[in-house]
């Protein structure tokens, strides 16, 4: 897939089949849209190409970061990505201007994919009345995806949000249509977990939202490949004094490579316990080995 990021560079492509909206988390509701538009150019020898804007237009915090979002965009077979900065002079562009001026002169737009409630331009006073309007000026076609539910609650960002931090994986991963990830680069740590026989990749999370502190089963992604592992996520490493920052650190199962300042995505699969204090190393080390053991038996049983 290619990226654009510099709104200047956009140039008309073959039959354009534009899919447009924040897609932060790239949820069942995003992928609906953006395979729509796959299918749509596909069918008509054309180009998908999906509109993304960075940061949140409304300040939301992201679900996902953007390199995150691109990924999963990419997945789904979207041929080019525009990543729209969202700053306050284009948040001035009228709804007017920006169907003229972006989607018409510079990208050609034929089809144009976006969810029944979106909003765009100044004031986001733009909606898909706009579209339908102007839709017959320019020749374009546009496409309302209805919105998804899911035992009757709409899909959205900011539910999957609440969901994660309050540590309902499982509805998470629902609404999702994955499993509940981050995506993070490996730093090095104090190695106190390696002393103890079980060395550990510290991540620095990419503007991620992140699960409750606690111990959870874990699939480790890295260049392609999976992995099992136990990931710790806690203010508090063992009987260390208790920090103020949040720490991530994951065991990788059948794994010895060093990869500080390379990226690896988590995905979790299930909570193992909450995280505690103990009283000594011996008492640590117990525990970490039926960690270890609980997340193979969980891992074992979620092929």
């Amino acid at each position: 897939m290619r990226v654009i990021y510099d709104i200047n560079r956009i140039k008309k492509f073959p039959n354009p089949v534009v899919a447009m909206g924040v897609f932060d988390g790239v949820h069942r509701g995003h992928k609906v849209i953006l395979a729509s538009a796959v299918r749509k150019s596909r069918a008509i020898g054309g180009t998908s190409v999906a509109i993304t804007f960075w940061p949140h237009p409304q300040k939301e915090g992201s679900l996902s970061s953007l390199k995150h979002r691109l990924e999963l965009i990419a997945s789904l077979g979207i041929d080019v990505a525009i990543v729209i900065s969202f700053n306050r002079r284009f948040s001035r562009i009228t709804a007017a201007n920006f169907i003229k001026k972006f989607l018409v002169e510079k990208i050609g737009a034929k089809y144009i994919y976006v969810g029944q409630n979106f909003r765009f331009g100044r004031n986001a006073r733009g909606s898909l009345d706009t579209f339908k309007r102007f839709s017959a000026i320019y020749g374009f076609k546009t496409k309302a995806i209805n919105v998804i539910k899911v035992a009757d609650r709409p899909i959205s960002s900011t539910l999957i949000r609440t969901l994660i931090k309050k540590g309902d994986l499982l509805q998470a991963e629902s609404l999702l249509g994955r499993a509940v990830g981050i995506l993070g680069t490996v730093i090095k740590g104090n190695l106190f977990a390696r002393k103890l026989g079980f060395p550990t990749a510290n991540i620095t999370p990419h503007h991620e939202v992140i699960p409750p502190c606690g111990i959870y089963a874990v699939r480790v992604v890295f260049k392609g490949k999976t992995y099992g592992g136990v990931c710790y996520i806690g203010r508090q490493p063992s009987f260390l004094t208790r920090s103020k920052k949040i720490h991530i650190e994951v065991h990788i199962f059948a794994f010895r490579k060093k990869i500080y300042g390379q990226e690896l995505k988590i995905d979790f699969v299930q909570k193992i316990r909450n995280e505690r204090r103990f009283k000594d190393i011996a008492s640590l080390t117990q525990q970490i080995k039926k960690d270890v053991f609980s997340a193979k038996s969980i891992l074992s049983r979620h092929k």
